[in-house]
């Protein structure tokens, strides 16, 4: 699961070191906390976070009326002292309400339900790569891919069921187009399929059903490691 990224608004410094704590607690979460909401305003509006957590009364501007102004992919939980605000709050289309002082598990069930929406907006991830190979379309199960190799201009896909596919293209191109949890860029010039992966080290990936190794580019090996397990 990727990492949800989070704001959290609040002009009490003691109110965002539990927010970032319950945050670091549950995992999963990168939180950037803002004392000034019209600064975590102008952050949220050039960032987009997934999720932001959102105090109400504030010296400087209503989280009313930063919530009225977020962007609509930004799922918000109230964070508030308040709870006279709390009817003002749902009609604002917030994921849920947490009345202070609240407990580490309201704030895990509070998070929970900013996931399902999040989740239910999300695109489903595609199940197919579509490439042009000379004139025609062709599409590729993604379960049907071994790795990725950068030619010049080209990419060729091996697959799983034998042969290759070669596409006009470069291969950051095709990286946007693929999950990223499935597949991992090894090198420059190579792209694996994490399923197909039957051993490696810091230098070398052996992928199933090839004679030859393919090879970890030195700027890859950390993140090569750390994604197999290394």
């Amino acid at each position: 699961m990727r990492t949800i990224t989070c704001i959290a608004i609040d002009d009490e410094p003691m109110a965002l070191l539990v927010i970032e704590q319950f945050c670091r607690r549950r995992g999963g979460l990168e939180l950037t906390t803002f004392s000034e909401p019209r600064v975590g305003l102008e952050e949220i509006r050039r960032r987009k976070p997934d999720l932001v957590f959102l105090d109400i009364q504030m010296n400087s501007i209503n989280g009313l009326q930063i919530a009225d102004v977020l962007p609509h992919e930004c799922c918000f939980i109230f964070t508030t002292a308040y709870a006279q605000y709390a009817l003002d709050g749902f009609n604002l289309d917030a994921v849920d309400f947490l009345h202070k002082p609240f407990s580490y598990e309201r704030f895990e069930t509070a998070v929970e339900k900013a996931l399902r929406r999040i989740n239910a907006c999300r695109p489903a991830a595609p199940e197919c790569l579509v490439v042009k190979q000379e004139y025609n379309n062709v599409s590729i199960p993604l379960t049907d891919i071994l790795y990725i190799e950068a030619l010049g201009n080209y990419v060729k896909i091996v697959r799983t069921s034998g042969g290759h596919v070669l596409t006009r293209a470069n291969l950051k191109s095709i990286v946007e187009m693929l999950p990223d949890k499935a597949f991992l860029r090894i090198h420059r010039s190579y792209v694996v399929a994490v399923s197909a992966v039957l051993s490696f080290t810091r230098s070398r990936v052996v992928v199933k059903g090839q004679a030859a190794d393919l090879p970890v580019g030195a700027q890859y090996a950390s993140q090569v490691m750390e994604a197999l397990g290394g």
